[in-house]
């Protein structure tokens, strides 16, 4: 966020890294993978209308809790790795390759223009090894990854540092989930789906389109080799996906919009259609329709005006920024009767009491534990072990409280499934509408920068309280709470309220 009391945006100088070469395509980087605090949140009763957004289903599939990774009567793999250590990180990987093999078998669309050539050129490398062999021309020292090199019809991993890493932070299941993303780009290619001149944005969301189509493929019991739960499972699938996004650009980094691999909501958003619509909407997806997707959302930090500084894409949690939310929330949806603001906890007669930040409905009132709200928004990233966090974190919970205030006032039931889902659409309504400043009558000012809607959907996964409902209790499908939000950026405040009833 960027939160002003002139107006202009508080903000100071920064430089936010470039991301991996093109090359490097789904790569879980660095040492300290996120560890994923993957809440048993309560769940609550109730429907919604549309099945894509039932509580109780994930993209039509029922919501399971269960094993998820390869099953005990698994076949045994098969095909030939070149210069492998035959340990379990390469079974693991040609396990996934096998299995990737097999979906598109099934599932190639015969329209497209290539026919299905499976991948038979495999490589393992350990990035840990100063003397290991070049893979794809390139000296892979150092660089924990996985990719698809088109010169050579080439996949390639690391089992060294990458697999290893993602297998015990995000499971069995983000392994497969990796090969399918690399696998995806040799589809491409196959199908003639790009070119030359397409952008790496785009080859990089067909990719995580067409690895979703194969994960919902394993989500439904067909994989006679993985397994995964569309609960907790899923929702360590997604968590991998987050900590794959490009670093915040800069001004600097323009060219990296479209040449770059794409933010937080970016990767959710195109795996999530393949999980949902199937491999016709990966093919779909080109520049125009990821621009689209995207709308105004910020991208990129800006410059102050008046001072050049770069904006931080952070503003202090205290409560100044606190009552500035609430009055661009004031603002914005101009409700007859505002909800009051307390700084502290509350008794209320009929919801629970909840923290960092709750809603009472008799009392119409918002309260927020500002110790708790601000070690919520402290930032964070996969070095501090956590997906990424930030100001946004606590403010998308904060406003999802403000928004269970619109609800009350509409006469609908607060403590239900459709009641947490509906928060969450509405949170994305109050979210997209702080792209651009309002004029407040106290002349401050609070904006979404770059990188806020990704600690937005981290909070989501990792938490669900903007996903809730007057007593804190949530859906337990990460990926349904991250859908409502979703919708919630392209839709306005009836929408919401006919969707979740």
């Amino acid at each position: 966020m960027a939160s002003s009391d002139t107006g202009s945006n508080l903000s100071r100088g920064g430089r936010a890294a470039r991301p991996a070469p093109r090359w490097a395509r789904w790569a879980l980087t660095g040492v300290a993978v996120a560890t994923v605090a993957l809440t048993g949140c309560a769940t609550v009763d109730g429907r919604a209308v549309s099945s894509l957004y039932n509580p109780e289903r994930v993209g039509g599939l029922p919501v399971t809790q269960g094993p998820s990774g390869l099953r005990p009567d698994a076949p045994a793999p098969h095909g030939f790795v070149r210069n492998t250590d035959d340990g379990a990180m390469d079974r693991l990987a040609l396990q996934g390759v096998d299995d990737v093999e097999q979906f598109w078998s099934e599932h190639y669309d015969p329209s497209w223009d290539g026919p299905f050539d499976p991948i038979t050129n495999l490589m393992s490398y350990d990035s840990t090894d100063p003397f290991g062999p070049r893979v794809c021309g390139l000296d892979p020292y150092g660089v924990p990854n996985a990719f698809y090199c088109n010169r050579d019809r080439l996949m390639a991993w690391d089992r060294g540092q990458l697999l290893p890493v993602g297998e015990k932070f995000f499971g069995q299941m983000a392994i497969a989930a990796l090969i399918a993303h690399e696998y995806g780009h040799a589809i491409q290619r196959m199908a003639e789906l790009v070119g030359r001149s397409t952008p790496v944005i785009v080859f990089e969301q067909q990719a995580d389109c067409l690895a979703g189509t194969y994960v919902a493929w394993v989500a439904a019991g067909s994989s006679p080799r993985f397994e995964m739960s569309t609960g907790d499972g899923l929702n360590k699938v997604l968590a991998a996906a987050i900590t794959l996004r490009d670093p915040i650009l800069t001004p600097e980094d323009t060219d990296l919009v479209e040449e770059g691999h794409g933010t937080a909501l970016d990767r959710v958003s195109a795996f999530q259609m393949g999980f949902i619509n199937g491999a016709s909407a990966c093919a779909a997806i080109d520049l125009d329709e990821i621009e689209t997707r995207r709308g105004d959302l910020p991208l990129v930090l800006q410059t102050d005006d008046a001072t050049g500084a770069l904006q931080t894409g952070e503003a202090p949690i205290d409560e100044a920024l606190v009552e500035t939310l609430i009055e661009v929330l004031n603002t914005q949806f101009a409700p007859t009767q505002p909800p009051t603001l307390a700084m502290e906890a509350q008794p209320c007669p009929d919801a629970q009491t909840t923290t960092p930040a709750g809603y009472c409905p008799a009392t119409n009132t918002i309260t927020v534990d500002l110790p708790a709200l601000r070690e919520l928004g402290t930032p964070a990233d996969e070095e501090q072990n956590v997906l990424i966090q930030g100001d946004n974190t606590a403010l998308s919970v904060v406003t999802s409280r403000y928004v269970l205030a619109l609800q009350h006032q509409r006469g609908v039931p607060l403590d239900s499934a459709a009641a947490a889902l509906r928060t969450a659409c509405l949170t994305g309504i109050a979210q997209r509408s702080m792209v651009e400043p309002v004029a407040l009558p106290s002349g401050k000012s609070l904006i979404l920068t770059a990188g806020d809607l990704d600690e937005a959907v981290a909070g989501l996964l990792n938490n669900g309280l903007a996903a809730s409902d007057v007593n804190a209790n949530t859906v337990p499908a990460g990926f349904t709470r991250i859908m409502a939000f979703r919708s919630g950026l392209q839709s306005e405040v009836d929408d919401c309220f006919s969707r979740f009833p």
